[in-house]
């Protein structure tokens, strides 16, 4: 996921290019990495913001704290205690730890329910509400697909379309079966295997989030796995995160919040191309059990992360006119940025005001 323009650049519009404004207005973080400085531009003015950051490899990406305006003694403990809460979360939700309790749930596939904390009860009943929301256009058993592809560049193999078929019967969100008063989940068919990981880092921001505020830093923005999300003001304005262009190595917009979660799922994170040129990415249709067609970035603007990871996964799966629509029932009002195949923009009613581009665009669509 992911990477620009001042306030008074807000006037841009899909036909012309913001223009530009700027050092001071490039996007704080970006869903993938940093912003880098550009070899062209003079440096950017002494940042006044007094910036406390860590971060710890977990959940098999970067996890990064940054908290604005108080000295280091003050945000150093509650940092801390945020990242050792996300590491108590992957050893609870990872399917890639044999002792967690989504293993054991996987283990237990056919036979029993397992008896699971009101953290994997929450990620399991938000994924089959996103399932429900989408028809399964996200589904958490798509993970009984594991091990049938590998994306590594240089390393990259597709399976079989027969290897495909195999697995699909073992792909039903309505098979797994969730009883919040006993807090047990249950999967019905043996084989059956549910994966978090496209959710699971949302959740975990959600609760690190939490240990902040608690501790009293009103100010701060955390990142893990192409999502972001911020709490109150750098300094004198809102926190900025940058949309990456899905075939450049720069953004082609920001987005303002002091509140909330942005998350981004695109095509250019896990790929290989084969020597046909065909790109194969790790975003796949759960219901085919190939890598999704027709959209290459969705970027989605939701409350908290635990919605947000797994909503951006939806739209992509289901493109741009479907994600337009399900976006209206879905509740907390999510917002979403879609860019399809074609280099085309769609936006959910409101979206474009809160964009502040950084490069033109023409008949809605991004530069090739």
């Amino acid at each position: 996921m992911t990477r620009a323009t001042l306030l008074a650049c807000a006037g841009a519009v899909l036909a012309a290019a913001a223009p530009a404004c700027g050092d001071d207005d490039r996007p704080d973080t970006g869903p993938v990495s940093p912003v880098p400085e550009r070899e062209t531009e003079p440096p950017p003015p002494p940042d006044d913001v007094r910036l406390f950051k860590r971060s710890r490899p977990m959940m098999g990406t970067i996890f990064q704290i940054t908290v604005a305006g108080v000295p280091e003694d003050r945000a150093e403990p509650a940092v801390r205690a945020a990242l050792e809460e996300i590491a108590r979360l992957e050893d609870v939700l990872s399917e890639w730890l044999p002792d967690s309790e989504i293993s054991r749930i996987n283990a237990a596939a056919g036979d029993h329910a397992v008896e699971v904390s009101e953290d994997t009860l929450a990620v399991v009943k938000a994924g089959i509400d996103v399932s429900r929301w989408s028809d399964g256009a996200f589904d958490l058993s798509w993970a009984a697909l594991r091990g049938l592809y590998d994306f590594r560049p240089g390393e990259g193999s597709v399976p079989s379309r027969r290897e495909i078929r195999a697995r699909l019967s073992l792909i039903d969100w309505r098979e797994i079966e969730l009883d919040e008063e006993a807090r047990t989940v249950f999967l019905k068919q043996a084989g059956m295997a549910i994966g978090t990981g496209g959710i699971a880092k949302g959740y975990a921001l959600d609760r690190a989030a939490e240990i902040l505020q608690r501790a009293g830093l009103a100010s701060f923005m955390l990142f893990g796995g192409g999502q972001v999300q911020v709490h109150g003001m750098r300094g004198d304005r809102p926190w900025r995160v940058g949309i990456q262009h899905p075939r450049r190595p720069d953004y082609f917009a920001f987005l303002e919040a002091s509140g909330g979660t942005i998350s981004t799922s695109g095509d250019y994170e896990h790929f290989f191309v084969d020597e046909r040129g065909k790109r194969w990415h790790h975003i796949l249709d759960p219901r085919t059990g190939l890598p999704v067609e027709g959209t290459m970035s969705v970027t989605v603007v939701a409350p908290n992360g635990l919605y947000g990871d797994a909503l951006s996964t939806a739209c992509f799966v289901v493109g741009a006119a479907r994600c337009l629509r399900m976006m209206q029932e879905v509740p907390g009002d999510p917002t979403a940025v879609i860019v399809d195949t074609r280099f085309r923009l769609h936006t959910t009613p409101g979206a474009m005001e809160r964009l502040h581009f950084n490069m033109p665009l023409a008949d809605g669509e991004l530069p090739h």
